[in-house]
């Protein structure tokens, strides 16, 4: 920005567990939080004030300070317990509410609103226009195509009950007709957008997410060799890494592991998928007698969590990472081990595949297709030319590419374009502000 004021940016990430050590494998806690967070440091490090508001719970403390111009805020709402995603529209008025009680007994004052997801979003319209500043909004998924994606996988049936597609949907319209910019994170989520809710295309810029290039890096080959012998991997094993969540396609990973195994016979998959609820615990239960099913149940590791700190570990542990997703956004977990130098596998119904060549970046395949997707996760075991091409490649596409610095720059650009948007509504004599 090109006022020499210091700045001050107001973050909404209302749902999952946020905060300077995220606890990541928590319910709605993974790629959201993680973007978040990563985006509001780059931005605190250009040099403007942050702050990441989210919800209060359980024995959470009201701030979380990362450092002297970034701060997690949590406003409380809704009780004291958990609350999915899916069932914080029943409370989000109040935390609306709260939140301005609390900001102007505080006397803080902002210059932009950015909301991530549509819970935020919803709550960052209301409170941009109390406040009169501008309100751009990140998505992150879409309520119409991840609902068209999990009927045709799994039928209608309860859909609407558990995940409330339709009032999700609904306000979703409003948030995007309403707020001043979206960012979209796919150029696949631009064109829902515009055919599906309507939107002019101009109302919406496209800026991938980011990842921490410092952090996600390939090693030599010594060092890998010792990553594997700790942590239990083979150069032909596969790795996944995700929420209890239908969308993640952990059944189309299992499925796929008999076309593997008959291509690599010695392949396994290591599943690092954590369960925090009954209805988790169900879906573990039914994959895992899928697996006995399919007679592959020997071939598959269930890791559970997996700590921050050994997430780059596993990253480089395997010879191919998987992301079977039947809807992904983007995917960042693709994007960290393709930084980390492993061969990586996605399917063609998230944001990633578009952007990456075939065969040079990564794979991809049909997640309708287990015996596809199978085909793609045997071929960098089976070659070995391939499989240096797609490390190489990957790891240098994946860095040049996703670094947040870069990510957070694009960003503030959006923020400055409509910086003092609403200046005049401040000015008691009436004037516009410049921009």
């Amino acid at each position: 920005m090109t006022d020499p004021q210091r700045q001050s940016i107001l973050m909404i990430s209302t749902h999952g567990y946020v905060g300077a050590e995220p606890e990541l494998g928590k319910p709605d806690t993974g790629g959201q939080v993680v973007f978040v967070l990563e985006l509001a440091k780059r931005f605190a490090r250009l040099g403007y004030d942050v702050d990441v508001v989210t919800r209060r719970f359980e024995d959470q403390p009201e701030y979380d300070e990362i450092n002297k111009s970034l701060r997690v805020w949590r406003i409380p709402y809704g009780g004291s317990e958990f609350i999915r995603k899916e069932d914080m529209h029943e409370s989000i008025l109040d935390f609306v509410n709260n939140f301005l009680s609390e900001v102007r007994r505080k006397n803080r004052s902002y210059d932009v609103v950015n909301s991530h997801y549509w819970d935020a979003g919803w709550a960052g319209q209301r409170i941009a226009e109390e406040l009169q500043l501008p309100h751009v909004h990140t998505p992150h998924s879409l309520g119409w195509w991840k609902r068209h994606d999990m009927e045709g996988a799994r039928g209608s049936q309860d859909l609407e009950k558990v995940y409330r597609f339709n009032e999700r949907i609904d306000k979703e319209f409003l948030v995007f007709r309403n707020c001043d910019r979206i960012i979209a994170t796919t150029h696949q989520q631009v064109e829902l957008i515009t055919e599906h809710y309507g939107i002019p295309e101009d109302h919406i810029t496209m800026i991938p997410p980011g990842i921490d290039v410092g952090r996600y890096t390939p090693v030599r080959p010594p060092h890998l060799m010792d990553i594997r012998k700790r942590l239990g991997f083979a150069a032909t094993d596969v790795y996944t890494v995700a929420r209890a969540a239908t969308n993640k396609g952990i059944d189309l990973l299992i499925q796929a592991l008999p076309t593997l195994r008959s291509l690599v016979p010695e392949a396994r998959i290591h599943l690092a998928v954590g369960a925090n609820s009954d209805r988790d615990r169900e879906k573990l239960d039914a994959w895992k007698a899928l697996a006995v099913e399919l007679k592959v149940a020997g071939a598959i590791k269930w890791l559970g969590y997996i700590e921050d700190d050994e997430m780059a570990s596993h990253y480089r542990a395997p010879g191919v990472f998987a992301l079977p997703s039947r809807y992904e956004p983007f995917g960042m977990t693709a994007i960290e081990a393709m930084a980390c130098g492993t061969p990586t596998v996605v399917t063609t119904h998230g944001g990633l595949h578009e952007a990456i060549e075939f065969g040079t970046h990564a794979l991809y395949g049909d997640p309708n297709c287990p015996e596809e997707f199978g085909a793609m996760l045997a071929m960098p075991l089976r070659h070995e030319g391939l499989r240096e091409k797609l490390s190489v490649e990957g790891a240098r596409f994946s860095r040049r590419q996703f670094g947040w610095t870069g990510v957070a720059r694009r960003t503030l650009s959006v923020f400055d374009q409509l910086r003092g948007r609403y200046q005049h509504l401040h000015d008691p004599e009436g004037q516009d502000a410049e921009f």
